[in-house]
């Protein structure tokens, strides 16, 4: 009888209950589809590399390849996503046909060579950033060689004078051809300044380490005058660069620069950073340094070299920049690690509202080319290219989807 009496009750119970079960499904908002993110907009931004050692390397036996087909190197940094080229230039380098003994038959990184350089990266539709060094060789912190030519000058204006006329020959040439680039950068790596190594006695250098900035300043000023003076009379607006090494000296740098040096004429902030020798600011670092640099000063700012090695091996007896030191935690010396550590400094300059980033020497493969310390590559093991002459992943960092 109670079994009989209580089964309504059940019933009723168990039909509500299906009943809520029916009606909470029914109520269940579905859940919001989370928009893809765009990758971000690359226009206006460089994604560059300096090729200064490509005809040479061309020359003696160097041979590029992209998915084991021989092309132009100019041709494949363009179809990877390069947009920028960069190139030295030095005064009077006679001793890159001399290394050559009687085999020498030209010189290289003179203003010839710079021309046939900028007309092959042009007609791939790339821009392109000339590298005055203001010396006969290689200018960098360590070393800033006055040209022999200059070696007897006693007075800053003369000094200010022939930078000037230098300056503006070497332009008005190039843009006599058609060849005028859209970023000149007026020396390079010039921590303490320029024209001022081995400098004979008498002669007005520009050591801002010990304190000629006025002097320094005179000088700059004169080349970035002349740049303005090709660039009124060219269909190119050249902008200009300063460029230092190591961001941890830029703000010491440009603050006296602009103040005791009074130069203000320039366009760019430029600097190095290598992260296996530049050690003060790290990775994560990069996007806030740049941010306070592109605000203090008001200007665009760009990573004019860099560079990471795939590899601890080498190609030839030429003894290798990089390999040694250890590597960058979660950046292994593997091809994946250098695409890897390409794609954070990229993203680092495009977080800190950065207009460009130079790879150096991506194509310094090992070849039969000669320098002042060796035949082949101190640098085989950072190029784009495996030994074999075929591109690897990180010249692909261009087409990374930043965010």
């Amino acid at each position: 009888m109670k079994f009989k009496s209580i089964w309504p009750l059940v019933l009723t119970i168990g039909l509500l209950s299906f009943v809520n079960c029916k009606e909470d499904e029914t109520l269940t908002e579905p859940e919001e589809e989370v928009e893809e993110q765009k990758p971000r907009d690359l226009t206006g931004f460089y994604l560059g590399a300096d090729l200064s050692y490509v005809n040479q390397i061309l020359d003696h036996q160097g041979i590029y390849k992209d998915g084991g087909i021989t092309k132009s190197p100019y041709v494949i940094f363009k179809e990877h996503g390069t947009n920028l080229v960069r190139l030295r230039l030095w005064h009077n380098p006679s001793w890159t046909k001399e290394v050559y003994g009687d085999a020498g038959t030209q010189r290289y990184n003179d203003l010839q060579d710079v021309a046939k350089s900028i007309q092959l990266a042009r007609a791939q539709g790339m821009a392109i950033l000339l590298d005055f060094h203001y010396s006969d060789t290689w200018a960098d912190p360590e070393n800033q060689k006055i040209p022999a030519a200059w070696r007897d000058i006693k007075d800053i204006a003369v000094l200010r004078d022939s930078v000037y006329n230098y300056t503006h020959s070497t332009l008005s040439y190039l843009n006599a051809k058609g060849l005028m680039p859209e970023l000149v950068q007026i020396g390079n790596e010039t921590n303490c300044g320029f024209l001022y190594t081995e400098a004979p006695d008498g002669f007005p250098a520009c050591n801002v380490c010990n304190g000629a900035w006025q002097q320094m300043g005179i000088v700059v000023n004169g080349a970035l005058d002349a740049v303005k003076a090709v660039a009124a009379n060219s269909a190119i607006k050249t902008k200009t660069l300063l460029h230092v090494a190591d961001p941890k000296n830029v703000e010491w740098w440009f603050d006296n620069m602009t103040t005791k040096g009074t130069v203000t004429g320039f366009d760019m902030i430029g600097f190095s950073y290598y992260p296996l020798w530049h050690t003060t600011v790290g990775l994560d670092q990069l996007s806030d340094k740049i941010a306070t640099f592109k605000s203090k000063y008001n200007r665009p700012v760009l990573i004019l070299e860099t560079a990471y090695p795939w590899t601890t091996s080498s190609n030839d007896n030429y003894n290798n920049h990089f390999g040694s030191q250890s590597a960058i935690a979660g950046y292994p010396y593997t091809k994946k690690g250098q695409s890897d550590i390409m794609i954070k400094m990229t993203q680092e300059v495009l977080d800190g509202g950065g207009q460009g980033i130079i790879y150096w020497e991506p194509a310094w493969i090992s070849s039969q080319m000669k320098d002042l310390w060796g035949t082949g590559s101190s640098w085989e093991n950072c190029a784009f290219f495996d030994f074999a002459g075929n591109t690897v992943e990180a010249i692909d960092y261009t087409k990374h989807a930043y965010k």
